[in-house]
């Protein structure tokens, strides 16, 4: 059954007629909408024709983690009562769960690009949606290249939405051939915020190391949060080691602990994604909790102030990954 309660509550629902307006016109548009608007999971959804009483269609939803992959397509199963490799399913490296009867088909971009390379015309496939876009590496840029000439030479009816809460609009219509941008209205809520600095100086990140210092400080900080404040805790991390550290140092917390990163259990995955039972939870997770996911529940965030990204070596000639102070 579907959950049409929790789909009437998404923001996104109200941008939906005139992204339907636009694909019909133009057969591109660019949609901005904040995070949790629900533009992952109503938008294929709507596009498909699974809800809202539009024409079927088969939808292919690109996302640049396979994590993400993962929950943007047990969360619109969820929304439909159904599970996942029904309707809607998801194909990341090294695992496919589809149907026959799947017409929403969430993939990294990695594995759109390998299909791109095999068949160009994507036969069978009415319109991709490329989530997330702000997220430049090359998978993105060479999927978004292969689908503009794809569209422009072979097959013009393909309908392709760019979709990003943080995305340069004008610049993404420009290159979809001056496509109208849609945006969506946001929720707003009162944040407030508390500087809690560490006790005393603590070393500056260098390569991938961080001082233990600062991971000590983080733990007490979160520990600090559950006694003050109610509600879950998220707490930003640069990696996974991190993770793992400042988990280990919250033993014995009253609450159940989370770790979140592209390498997490599929199980992990859906009880963060789950919302909490009734007991307090702490999801300690990498920058993919920021943009990719929408953790239910969390009211207050700890932030580290570090984050991991790539960065180029110019004596070796490499790129690697690098701690920088993020916030």
């Amino acid at each position: 059954m579907i959950r049409t309660d929790a789909l009437d509550q998404l923001p996104v629902r109200t941008a939906v007629p005139a992204l339907r307006r636009a694909l019909g016109d133009h057969g591109a548009a660019v949609l901005c909408a904040p995070p949790g608007t629900g533009k992952t999971t109503l938008v294929p959804l709507v596009l498909a024709g699974l809800t809202g009483g539009g024409p079927a269609r088969r939808v292919v939803v690109a996302e640049p983690r396979r994590i993400a992959a993962r929950a943007a397509a047990r969360r619109m199963a969820w929304l439909l009562g159904e599970s996942v490799g029904e309707r809607v399913g998801f194909t990341v490296r090294g695992e496919r769960r589809v149907g026959p009867g799947t017409v929403v088909e969430v993939v990294t971009t990695g594995v759109l690009l390998q299909r791109l390379q095999r068949d160009q015309e994507l036969a069978g496939v009415d319109v991709v949606v490329i989530d997330e876009c702000h997220e430049r590496h090359l998978d993105a840029d060479t999927v978004a290249a292969f689908l503009l000439d794809v569209r422009e030479t072979v097959r013009p009816e393909l309908r392709l939405v760019a979709a990003s809460a943080t995305t340069d609009a004008e610049g993404w219509a420009r290159l979809l051939g001056d496509a109208p941008v849609v945006e969506a209205p946001g929720v707003s809520h009162p944040v407030e915020v508390v500087w809690a600095p560490p006790p005393s100086p603590v070393r500056p990140p260098h390569g991938t190391r961080v001082d233990p210092a600062l991971l000590a400080h983080v733990a007490a900080v979160v520990r600090r949060a559950l006694v003050e404040r109610d509600g879950d805790v998220l707490c930003f991390l640069p990696g996974v080691g991190e993770i793992g550290r400042v988990a280990g140092q919250l033993t014995g917390v009253d609450a159940e602990v989370l770790q979140v990163h592209g390498r997490a259990p599929a199980a992990v995955q859906d009880a963060v994604l789950a919302g909490s039972g009734g007991g307090r939870r702490v999801v300690l997770a990498t920058s993919v909790a920021e943009s990719s996911l929408t953790v239910p529940g969390v009211r207050v965030v700890v932030d580290s102030g570090l984050a991991r990204e790539p960065r180029v070596d110019h004596a070796r000639g490499l790129s690697a990954l690098t701690t920088v102070r993020a916030s």
